[in-house]
């Protein structure tokens, strides 16, 4: 009898993510049986050579003399290097022929797939943080990937990150493709506006709001599908951007804070019904839209430069 195959998506991270080596069983309740396996491994960090490290030594010895003798000449040493996770998400139900493997992946929907692997990465790394009571532990993002993998492989193989057959995915060409369906291209100018304001801050030229960073957990929770949390950040990220919006006196911005103003109530509601015991359904489009909102603002407050005070 032909060995089963087990088809998967496959990213690789220049860190190490947190939980340790190993398979994890994604369930969608108790007592069902497993939607995701997931499949963690860390590729060894490569070692610098004896020579190497020998070499750098005396780059850096000949670095401290040149500048002791006031030469321009400077030894870069070499990089440190990383460890390398592997992560494998097989879907548990398996293939009987080759030829179901190769039209799965003939048809392959990459965004989709891409996109509902990496929300399954999410969720391990999310229980791993709590787990721990590790802050520091973070989600990831495609873009964030060395390399993206499809492929096939036998159950033993896979249980492993192994497999027969598997397709390297782009995804910068697949965000493109995604990207011009869902809006019109940004230009330059706007490519560049964040690297400005790093300037600007750095420079204390300008201030970051107490409400830009609750905006991004706000944004960071409903994308991977926690409305609740969500919903209570943008309850304080409201109350935080009308205080420091209105402060400004910014009157290019009247119009947006007069809707924020209108869209707080309900943001405030959506915060209560998002904690136990209320007896309410949090709407989980009026948390979208006001968010969607929120950052509307907060990236008209930039659009026409970074010299805040």
């Amino acid at each position: 009898m032909p060995e089963q195959l087990f088809i998967f998506i496959q990213m690789e991270f220049p860190w190490a993510l947190g939980p340790s080596d190993g398979r994890y069983l994604l369930r969608p309740g108790a007592d069902t049986e497993p939607e995701r396996v997931v499949v963690l491994g860390t590729l060894g960090a490569g070692r610098s050579s004896p020579g190497a490290a020998a070499s750098a030594r005396r780059g850096l010895s000949m670095l401290s003399s040149s500048r002791r003798r006031g030469l321009g000449s400077a030894a870069a040493p070499d990089p440190a290097p990383v460890p390398t996770a592997r992560v494998t998400i097989v879907d548990p139900v398996p293939l009987s022929a080759e030829h179901q493997a190769r039209a799965w992946l003939a048809e392959l929907d990459a965004e989709r797939e891409v996109s509902a692997a990496t929300a399954v990465l999410n969720r391990v790394l999310q229980a791993h943080r709590i787990a721990s009571a590790d802050p520091y532990t973070h989600e990831i993002s495609p873009e964030q990937a060395l390399v993206i993998r499809a492929g096939w492989g036998e159950g033993e193989q896979v249980a492993y990150g192994q497999w027969l057959h598997a397709q390297e995915l782009i995804w910068s060409a697949i965000e493109r493709r995604a990207s011009a369906r869902r809006r019109r291209p940004r230009g330059r100018s706007a490519a560049l506006r964040p690297q400005e304001r790093v300037a600007v801050l750095l420079g204390a030229r300008g201030a970051a709001l107490m409400c830009e960073e609750l905006v991004l957990r706000a944004r960071a929770d409903l994308d991977h599908a926690r409305p609740a949390h969500a919903a209570i950040e943008l309850d304080r990220a409201f109350a935080a951007a009308l205080a420091e919006l209105r402060g400004e006196n910014r009157q290019d911005l009247a119009i947006r804070i007069a809707e924020l103003e209108q869209l707080r109530a309900g943001v405030a509601e959506q915060g209560r019904l998002a904690l136990p015991g209320t007896g309410g359904a949090l709407d989980e489009d009026v948390v979208r839209h006001a968010l969607e909102r929120l950052e509307a603002a907060l990236r008209a407050r930039t659009a026409t430069g970074f010299n805040l005070q």
